[in-house]
């Protein structure tokens, strides 16, 4: 019996099972929802009940995942009960069962850790380079590509909602709204500032360069969450917006850059083809940032703030790129490695996803 790839995988789902799931708490709060539709009140409200509704499916399909789940692991410690007694046909089967356990058990994990309130939503996401001119700008643009193609690989669609391109290369910024189920939960392990170390392509010399380049995910706001903004924290700046060219060119002042004063907190779009819809994009953006700003806050003030998730800063990196002198991407969080730069910066960020959840929910030595 492989006992040293069985033991893992029982390790972290006996945690899962001994609280972090709360199997109770998600079947009575689906009774309750039951209930619910039985008022006749309850659809007077249909932005309410749909949202209701789609909580009650998350509730069933991850209840359904974890009692498959239950019974695949109950049938594997039967067979393997009677293989070590020695019948090598249940060995055997017990073998096939565990391969299809972990696979199950990874998938029901995986929905597991994304609970939180807002993983659902869709993805704000910004970047911008760092101090560094050229090479950051680049940096940026490499991180941008690695997002889109982890959002294209998962069939997430992508919206661009405002681009400032380098002056030589690269971004100096962008915002993406990357929509589909769970695309916040995932992404928000994207969240930080994050180190390339390489041979610069930008240097006659060919001489090492570290650039850095911030990324910030937060979930797209539903209307009926209530943000608090004061009209006159905001500074609003109009522009003309920037295209590729030919009909596409917006020729008027019509993308919006948006200043939060308290908060520092700065937001623009200029996709949009008026400027009255570039700006309630722009409030959209803003009112997402302060959302999870608030929610930050919110986690600080209930816990020791966790390795990571400083405010940040260009000297609290989140992860590493080194492409030269050695190839390795390392998670400073989680210590997950990948030996492979170039399938990570071609959106292979699942393994770097999932450790992070881990390590969120289950802490660092679950990663």
């Amino acid at each position: 019996m492989k006992k040293n790839g069985i033991l893992p995988v029982f390790k972290r789902a006996s945690i899962i099972f001994g609280g972090l799931f709360d199997l109770a708490t998600k079947r009575n709060r689906l009774s309750k929802i039951h209930r619910l539709e039985q008022e006749s009140s309850f659809w007077e409200d249909s932005q309410r009940a749909a949202k209701i509704q789609r909580e009650k499916s998350l509730l069933s399909s991850t209840i359904e995942s974890f009692e498959a789940l239950v019974e695949t692991k109950e049938e594997f410690e039967i067979l393997l009960e009677y293989g070590e007694e020695g019948d090598e046909e249940s060995a055997a089967q017990a073998l096939d069962v565990f391969d299809k356990l972990e696979r199950s058990f990874d998938l029901a994990e995986h929905k597991t850790l994304l609970s939180d309130e807002m993983d659902s939503h869709n993805a704000i996401v910004t970047l911008n380079a760092g101090a560094g001119g050229t090479e950051s700008c680049d940096w940026a643009s490499m991180l941008y590509r690695m997002i889109t193609k982890w959002a294209e690989k998962n069939d997430f669609s992508l919206s661009e909602m405002e681009r400032q391109t380098g002056d030589a290369a690269g971004l100096k910024s962008a915002t993406l709204l990357i929509e589909g189920p769970y695309a916040y939960g995932n992404l928000k392990s994207e969240s930080g500032i994050h180190r390339l170390v390489r041979l610069s392509p930008f240097d006659s010399n060919s001489r090492r360069h570290t650039s850095f380049a911030s990324v910030f995910v937060s979930p797209e706001v539903d209307d009926d969450i209530e943000v608090e903004i004061d009209e006159g924290d905001l500074r609003i700046d109009v522009y003309r917006s920037g295209g590729a060219g030919g009909q596409s060119v917006n020729t008027t002042d019509s993308a919006v850059r948006i200043t939060h004063r308290p908060s520092g907190i700065v937001v623009a779009c200029q996709n949009e083809r008026s400027q009255l819809q570039n700006k309630a994009m722009a409030m959209k953006i803003l009112k997402s940032r302060l959302y999870e700003k608030a929610m930050e806050e919110k986690r600080a003030k209930q816990a020791e703030i966790e390795a990571g998730k400083k405010d940040i800063g260009w000297g609290s990196q989140i992860r590493s790129y080194v492409l030269h002198p050695y190839k390795m991407v390392k998670d400073l969080r989680t210590n997950f490695e990948s030996p492979n730069p170039d399938r990570v910066l071609d959106g292979d960020l699942d393994g770097f996803i999932k450790s992070y959840l881990r390590w969120k929910a289950l802490g660092p030595s679950s990663s």
